[in-house]
């Protein structure tokens, strides 16, 4: 199959690597289907007027709007081959500091609206015993710090469901892989993707540095170059079998190998304990 004739939907392409991804594959011959919140300033972005290029406007909290992008995009293209979850912002406060309605924004997008996008495409792909599942998470969708608790348990929910939905659709001829970067030199940590806790705690002093760092020192020195990571998500949709868990960055490899370290010294140090729960025979 040629690349004209395989269809991409990507969501969140308005900036970022989700922009980056779009103008790639199009560069390539592929067939784009992209959603934003702003088409016309997401045409601008872009800047390329092709048949091959479908600029969708979007609520991925709504099914009805989701499942109508769905259908334009089979109307135009006849298929979606690769699905790319990207869209999703973060969240940093405390977990006292953030409020009921702070969360479920951030579930809703990171979490609902990703499932609302691959419950309207997989029905597609079984029928074509074909497709890629490819859900953008994060290193910190492997383990939390302070500060994170809300985006990072967002993420935690985007790998499980993965997790999952590779052992589901696998009879079918469906893949599944979870990209999960470290810290990537977009413009992710600005107040457009970064939202900060509208009731902060003078008293969780740790939490109000992490958030000025993360503001104010951090952006424009993360190490991963979102080029990059674009063109590997890309390479990866080629393999024949594709991994289910691709860190992204030196700093997502050292991240990882940490959670994996602490976590198996934990269990070892408590195995006592947890034996001890069992019946005795």
């Amino acid at each position: 199959m040629k690349n004209q004739e395989k269809t991409w939907f990507i969501t969140g392409t308005s900036q970022g690597i989700g922009l980056i991804l779009v103008k790639q594959l199009l560069e390539q011959g592929y067939n784009v289907a992209a959603t934003a919140r702003n088409t016309e300033a997401l045409k601008k972005v872009v800047g390329v007027s092709s048949a091959q290029f479908l600029p969708l406007q979007v609520d991925l909290v709504d099914e009805s709007s989701v499942k109508e992008a769905v259908k334009k995009t089979l109307a135009q293209f006849g298929t979606i081959d690769y699905l790319v979850n990207n869209a999703g912002y973060g969240l940093i406060g405390g977990i006292e500091e953030s409020s009921d309605a702070e969360v479920r924004a951030n579930f809703d997008v990171n979490v609902f609206g990703l499932l609302n996008v691959t419950r309207a495409i997989l029905p597609h792909m079984r029928a074509a015993q074909f497709g890629h599942v490819i859900n953008i998470s994060s290193v910190f969708g492997l383990l939390a710090g302070a500060g994170w608790g809300i985006y990072c348990s967002t993420k935690f929910a985007v790998e499980a469901i993965s997790e999952a939905l590779v052992q589901e659709v696998k009879p079918f001829g469906i893949k599944v892989t979870l990209i999960e970067p470290g810290y990537v030199r977009t413009n992710f940590l600005n107040s457009t993707s970064l939202i900060s806790s509208a009731a902060p705690i003078d008293a969780y002093t740790g939490i109000r540095e992490s958030v000025r760092s993360h503001q104010e020192d951090l952006p424009g020195k993360q190490p991963g170059d979102p080029e990059k990571v674009a063109a590997l998500i890309i390479d990866v949709s080629k393999l024949a079998e594709p991994p289910l868990h691709l860190l992204t960055g030196s700093d997502a490899y050292q991240f990882a190998n940490y959670k994996i370290d602490s976590l198996k010294n934990e269990i070892e140090a408590t195995k006592e304990l947890t034996f001890s729960t069992d019946f005795q025979n």
